[in-house]
Parts: structure tokens; C-alpha cells; sequence
């Protein structure tokens, strides 16, 4: 089987390779928010032994454009929605809320 590849100019070919350099940007711009979100929420977080605190944790993923960042404790998700004998103290959504907003517009200024 035969494959090939043509670029038709040169412009088309630069154009390209900007994009592809500009993409670094975009991984920096998930680096730096996804380790604001895993300090907001390691500062909101209930403390009583300070594990939950310990176990959130941040994880890059596909290449750099994707960050994970959660508690790993089993009783986290108990913590931030409550049970019928415990009020929620929620750390996770009021912190995913303040960042959500940076990224944005730091991946609209990439945009521009």
C-alpha cells in the first residue's frame, strides 16, 4: 500500500507548524491551572487527620492536554455531599467553580 503526503506552498506548511508549536501553550496553560485547582482544594478541604488533604493529587493525561485532580480518601465524596447524619462541606465543586473560570479565559487569550 502506497501512502503519501503533499502540502500544497509552503504558507500551508508554516501555518502548520505554528499551530503544532502553539499547542505547548495549551499544555502550560493545563499544567498551571490543573496545580491552582489541586491547591484550592487542598486549602478547602476539611481537616481532621489531614488524609484527605494528603490524597488529593493531580494527574496529567493525554499528552498534556488533560489534567486529573481529586481526592483519592473513599469518604471524600461523603465529605462534599453530605449524608443524612453529616452537612455537605463541599471543597471540591467551590473550587473547580473559581478555576473554571481562569481557564478559560486564559485559553481564550491563547486564542487571540
Amino acid at each position: 500500500m502506497k501512502t503519501s503526503m503533499s502540502f500544497k506552498g509552503i504558507d500551508q506548511l508554516l501555518k502548520h507548524l505554528d499551530k503544532a508549536a502553539s499547542l505547548k501553550d495549551v499544555q502550560n496553560v493545563v499544567k498551571s491551572n490543573g496545580a491552582q485547582l489541586n491547591k484550592n482544594m487542598q486549602q478547602r478541604a476539611p481537616v481532621d487527620t489531614g488524609y484527605l488533604k494528603r490524597s488529593i493529587k493531580m494527574t496529567l493525561i493525554d499528552g498534556g492536554f488533560s489534567a486529573e485532580i481529586g481526592p483519592y480518601a473513599d469518604y471524600a465524596s461523603y465529605l462534599e455531599y453530605g449524608t443524612r447524619f453529616q452537612k455537605a462541606q463541599p471543597f471540591i465543586r467551590p473550587s473547580f467553580n473559581i478555576q473554571k473560570e481562569v481557564f478559560k479565559t486564559e485559553l481564550e487569550r491563547l486564542m487571540k
